[in-house]
């Protein structure tokens, strides 16, 4: 899998968009703003009208279809060429996404402004690409879904509609939500405290002012997509966590034949700030594929244009130097009306991702065994993606967030929220990825169906094999947010695709498996003996 140089082509109707974005921007940042109110609210203002009327014709974002979700069966010849055409539909969608916060004004002097400048234009353009992924597969021998075309239009979501689809996520994924809520508790709650007396108190940094004057758009925005770029969070978003019932399932049972040993790596919390908007796992070969910035720790040279070859010639962070995998997740930033050093990159504040980033103060990365039998070594290059950055669109299918707080883990565990911790309580992310493999292929064409979860009682679906469940834990000292008048202060959030809204289901995590020295059949072997290996 050599660099992959090539430039993605752009039709007329992406080039003609792209100006108008453009125009919009004033050649410069996307110039964020936040529009709503209350709708409970009633007051003329300068909107020359009722403002709750003007905010129920808010359109608050775009959804549309996950035309990746529905590609399982890409000819390996024409993955390439496909995945760069999907980087355009997720470009498109972010360019009209664009359009939308910039044309506010326009949206309530026109109810049919959305449909005709924005979803309009957008539907004929996604149009295109599509019939480029048609002739791209066919041309390699394979066979299109017979429903693609019907992928080409999107909607618009209004405001008081903008929270996440329940969707029809049962089954499998249930079960990985469930995994993750209990490896939450089996990856170092207890070492999780020591972040609490560690010194890196970044709350501290909010009591000198930065907060009151910073959190643009004040109450008002914080109502609709809310927020410090006007794209999310809102208050909705959060619930005080010693509200919440326990939520946590019980463990699966274990059988005789168990693999209950452990393999935790050290690689540290990306103390040297290695990051990048790619992603070369869903987008090889484009730049910012991502639209949101990543924290990498293991692999050192992971970015769009890695190949194989690249990974095995580059430095780890992990103490043990055979652990060449990477492993990546979306940053955390507090909106504080601060910004960080991306304010005015694409992936960053051009899109919507502002604030200060956070460094976790733990990154725990622990291997974990199967409930039911011994697992197998993973294959190298075994690419992994848990969770959905688009669930927001997409519905929570394929969710698999968790947040918590220490000294909460194994009570409650939040998908469609995020966590306000009660005083001395860090806030926790967990991740249990698939741990059921297909035992031939290192990826697929949607990047999900080579992989599975188990079952509840943690048996793989049929012609799967266990190999080793990776568990993630990383642990943050947030500033805690606060609900005033219906508005949250101090937000944070999980950086994302600028449409998504900053919502906390979409959170998600990369990893794609790259050892030497025989390192993946030592994890085997270590979990298949029932050890707790380092």
């Amino acid at each position: 899998m050599g660099r992959n140089t090539r430039k993605r082509r752009m039709p007329l109707a992406t080039k003609a968009i792209a100006g108008a974005a453009a125009l919009a921007l004033g050649g410069g940042g996307l110039v964020w703003a936040n529009y709503y109110a209350s709708a409970h609210e009633s007051k003329n203002d300068a909107w020359g009208g009722n403002r709750t009327k003007a905010v129920n014709a808010q359109v608050a974002t775009i959804k549309c279809p996950d035309v990746g979700q529905q590609l399982t069966a890409v000819p390996e010849q024409a993955r390439g060429e496909v995945d760069g055409e999907l980087a355009t539909l997720d470009q498109q969608i972010t360019e009209a996404y664009q359009r939308l916060a910039t044309t506010r004004d326009a949206q309530t002097r026109d109810a049919s402004f959305v449909q005709n400048a924005i979803l309009g234009p957008l539907k004929d353009r996604r149009k295109v690409i599509l019939d480029r992924i048609k002739l791209e597969i066919n041309r390699a021998g394979g066979k299109t879904p017979g429903n693609l075309d019907d992928l080409a239009p999107c909607t618009g979501t209004p405001v008081e509609q903008n929270q996440t689809d329940a969707g029809d996520g049962e089954g499998g994924q249930d079960n990985g939500q469930n995994d993750g809520q209990n490896d939450g508790q089996d990856t170092g709650q207890d070492n999780g405290q020591q972040g609490d007396n560690g010194g890196q108190n970044n709350g501290g940094q909010n009591d000198g002012g930065q907060n009151d004057g910073g959190q643009q758009g004040g109450d008002d925005g914080q109502q609709g997509t809310g927020g410090q770029a006007g794209n999310g969070p809102v208050a909705a978003d959060f619930v005080d966590i010693t509200t919440v019932q326990p939520n946590v399932p019980a463990k699966p049972r274990k059988s005789r034949n168990a693999s209950n040993g452990t393999f935790t790596t050290r690689c540290g919390v990306n103390a040297n700030g290695n990051h990048n908007t790619d992603n070369v796992i869903v987008a090889p070969g484009v730049a910012n594929g991502a639209h949101h910035l990543h924290d990498y720790v293991g692999n050192q040279k992971i970015d769009a244009f890695a190949s194989n070859d690249t990974f095995l010639q580059s430095a780890t962070s992990c103490q043990n130097k055979n652990d060449l995998s990477a492993y990546y997740w979306p940053v955390i930033r507090v909106q504080d009306g601060s910004q960080d050093f991306d304010q005015d990159a694409d992936g960053g504040g051009k899109e919507g991702n502002v604030g200060r980033i956070l460094k976790p103060l733990q990154a725990e990365i622990k291997y974990v065994g199967s409930p039911t039998g011994k697992v197998v070594a993973m294959p190298q290059f075994l690419r992994i993606i848990t969770g959905d950055a688009k669930t927001t669109t997409n519905g929570l299918a394929n969710a698999n967030a968790h947040w918590s707080c220490t000294g909460f883990e194994n009570k409650v565990q939040l998908t469609e929220q995020y966590p306000i911790c009660p005083e001395g309580s860090k806030m926790v992310r967990t991740f249990a990825f698939q741990s059921c493999w297909d035992g031939q292929n290192t990826d697929s064409a949607n990047h999900r169906t080579h992989i599975a979860f188990a079952d509840q009682r943690g048996n793989c679906p049929s012609g799967f094999k266990a190999i080793p469940k990776l568990t993630m834990r990383l642990v943050y000292d947030v500033p805690r947010p606060s609900i005033e008048n219906g508005a949250v202060k101090n937000a944070y959030a999980v950086d994302g695709f600028p449409e998504q809204l900053h919502k906390a289901a979409t959170d998600h995590d990369d990893f794609i498996n790259i050892t030497t020295g025989g390192l993946a059949n030592k994890i085997a072997n270590c979990v298949n003996s029932g050890r707790n290996c380092k």
